[in-house]
């Protein structure tokens, strides 16, 4: 079977478009076709400013939902990247791979360092070398494919070439991971801005119908969406954002197709009740089993544990011929002790 890895950030409460465009495909595909591995990614959650006791909570909330999404250990590995001390061990052995101008061409990274420097501040040095760890999260891991949006691309495109760049000085180390775009996942929308993404770090929360939101709290804010000027209900994404995105969402939750669903309607006012009530169906089991893992936090400690001994026990001789091919000496075995004694 394939290897597949694919991470998650405990920096805000999940949305419907994590769901939408990552949970539900990892739970109903992925998990079912290849060895997958399913990762609360932590450590890139302590790039920028940050409550301990919030990356805490959300790390535990995070890996919760995605057993209620659908995850199951009997088929994945589900784990928190921090549980594992190789993902940190081999981004340093990356880091001396990659170079400074690498680093300083991704998108995420410009963009956020100019916005801080806008306001007079400067961003963590770990915003710069994430990319590295999250290089190392998969290669470690042997990975044959990593499931991304558009907008992680470029990081698994960096991954790929630090991989080869490591083969070609030190030696067959690393399986060369490539990155797949599911065909089925969605993009989801922010709801008062439809021209960009519905994001978890988004705590204005209007435009956001996150997971554990209440049903009427995702009806109001579906009802209140963002359309566009006209009264007609087009499929059109550049001129009609709004209704666009509104027919993405309805299709998405009811396995339709936007542009079928666009004949459908006469009125924005139907579109987003249907919709809002397509997305409280959806939600619904999640949110279900979501209560019922809350009240048995030993059960989710205990996936979480076997995930971690699961992954370290792929992870750490990938990590070990890795130190041993860019040259570090290898720790002195322990002495066998004299039976006789």
């Amino acid at each position: 079977m394939k290897r597949v890895f694919s991470g998650i950030k405990p920096t805000g409460h999940l949305t419907l478009g994590n769901y939408l465009g990552a949970m539900r495909q990892w739970a109903a595909v992925d998990q079912h076709r290849a060895d997958a591995l399913f990762c609360v990614v932590d450590l890139h959650a302590l790039t920028v400013d940050h409550d301990p006791a919030r990356v805490r909570r959300l790390s535990r909330q995070t890996a919760t939902l995605l057993l209620a999404a659908g995850l199951d250990p009997e088929l994945c590995t589900l784990f928190v990247q921090s549980h594992v001390d190789e993902h940190a061990r081999l981004s340093y052995l990356l880091e001396c791979v990659a170079t400074d101008g690498e680093m300083r061409r991704m998108i995420q990274y410009k963009e956020k360092a100019a916005r801080e420097r806008g306001r007079g501040g400067s961003v963590r040095l770990s915003l710069l070398t994430y990319p590295v760890l999250m290089a190392a999260d998969i290669l470690a891991y042997g990975t044959d494919e990593v499931p991304v949006g558009d907008d992680q691309a470029q990081h698994v495109e960096l991954t790929r070439d630090l991989a080869l760049r490591f083969n070609q000085r030190y030696g067959q180390a690393f399986v060369v991971p490539r990155a797949t775009h599911p065909a089925v996942a969605a993009r989801v929308m922010n709801l008062q801005d439809p021209t960009s993404k519905m994001g978890k770090s988004d705590d204005a929360g209007p435009g956001t119908v996150y997971l554990l939101d209440e049903p009427d709290v995702v009806r109001k804010k579906v009802m209140r969406a963002v359309t566009d000027s006209g009264q007609e209900v087009v499929y059109d994404r550049e001129g009609r954002p709004g209704v666009a995105n509104l027919l993405e969402i309805l299709a998405a939750c009811t396995g339709g197709n936007p542009e079928a669903l666009a004949l459908v309607y006469e009125s924005y006012g139907s579109l987003k009740k249907d919709t809002a009530e397509a997305v409280v169906e959806v939600l619904r089991p999640v949110r279900a089993r979501h209560k019922e893992l809350c009240a048995d936090p030993v059960y989710v400690e205990g996936v979480l544990r076997e995930g971690a001994e699961k992954a370290r026990a792929m992870a750490r001789p990938v990590v070990d011929a890795a130190y041993r091919a860019i040259g570090l000496l290898p720790p002195a075995a322990e002495p066998v002790l004299n039976a006789a004694r």
